[in-house]
């Protein structure tokens, strides 16, 4: 019988433990993550490369703050982890960010949102696959497998730079400098067709080296190395995505335009080249006039073009 009384205490006292570990779980959450994770309110990023940008975008902004409390500060978080160049980051959720773990989740898992974030980065720094991990403490690990190797960095800058000193006059307006990038492009690349409409894959025609040393670019290609140039002459820009296509956006005579080579780069049936101008520096409402189908972006992931 006490046998019995003991084993009845035991259960009760464990059920007890249990129903106080259930309505205290945050406060020994917290006291678990200051245990295990005692610098976790030191986080920072101590170097970015010298592709960062240091400024910022209506949809994200560079953030000191590695502890977010709310999903545009979260989105901040990934913004400038990627944006500063790193290929691994650590950091947690704030104490009163009760959603953080299911926002992350929702965020590793939404490759569109994931591929916005990154078309406001520097192409050298932009990603071809990026990997979320976490734990129900809120330690949340970023890994980032970039587009560009830094052989592939090397080569480019140094045809970049090649071409820039051919192409871009200082004493020149920036409207001249812009256009005679964009021909030189449109008239140096073919489009790649066999890779866009068949999947086949002889060039790497979807970042800025295919165009550059192959002759051959998809959007990718074409709107990477444009940005490069525009990096070069100080414009502020990013690329623009659809769920088809992708081209740049930059800010030009106090205002944001569209800038789309690949389509001024059309396919001719006979095989001939020709050079367009009718996607060369155009607000929204005129780029979606002329074409609607491959044009068509969520304006609240670019809502600088919300106006053009």
């Amino acid at each position: 019988m006490k046998k019995f009384v003991n084993y009845l205490l035991f259960i009760g006292f464990i059920l007890v433990l249990f129903g106080v570990c259930l309505y205290k779980k945050d406060d020994i959450q917290l006291f678990l993550k200051n245990i295990f994770n005692s610098n976790y309110k030191d986080v920072n990023i101590d170097k970015t490369n010298e592709y960062y940008r240091n400024y910022d975008f209506l949809f994200v902004q560079n953030t000191n703050n590695f502890i977010p409390n709310n999903k545009q500060e979260l989105l901040n978080v990934y913004y400038t982890v990627i944006n500063s160049g790193v290929e691994s980051f650590t950091f947690y959720c704030g104490d009163e960010y009760k959603s953080c773990i299911m926002d992350v989740q929702s965020l590793a898992n939404n490759q569109s949102t994931l591929s916005d974030i990154n078309n406001y980065v520097h192409p050298f720094n932009s990603f071809s696959n990026i990997e979320t991990s976490y734990d129900t403490l809120g330690k949340i690990t970023i890994n980032i497998t970039k587009n560009y190797s830094d052989e592939d960095i090397s080569l480019i800058n140094n045809k970049v730079n090649e071409l820039y000193l051919q192409l871009v006059n200082e004493n020149d307006s920036l409207y001249n400098n812009i256009l005679r990038v964009h021909d030189y492009i449109v008239n140096s690349v073919k489009y790649d067709s066999l890779r866009s409409d068949q999947g086949v894959i002889n060039y790497r025609s979807d970042i800025a080296y295919g165009p550059l040393f192959e002759g051959y670019a998809i959007c990718g290609g074409y709107t990477d190395l444009m940005q490069l140039f525009l990096e070069k002459m100080n414009v502020k820009s990013f690329r623009v995505s659809s769920d088809q296509h992708v081209w740049n956006a930059l800010y030009y005579n106090n205002r944001w335009v569209n800038l789309d080579l690949t389509w001024d780069d059309p396919v001719i049936s006979d095989g001939s080249e020709a050079l367009e101008h009718n996607f060369f520096l155009i607000d929204t409402s005129k780029l979606q006039s002329i074409e609607k189908t491959e044009h068509y972006f969520d304006t609240n992931d670019y809502p600088e073009l919300k106006e053009a």
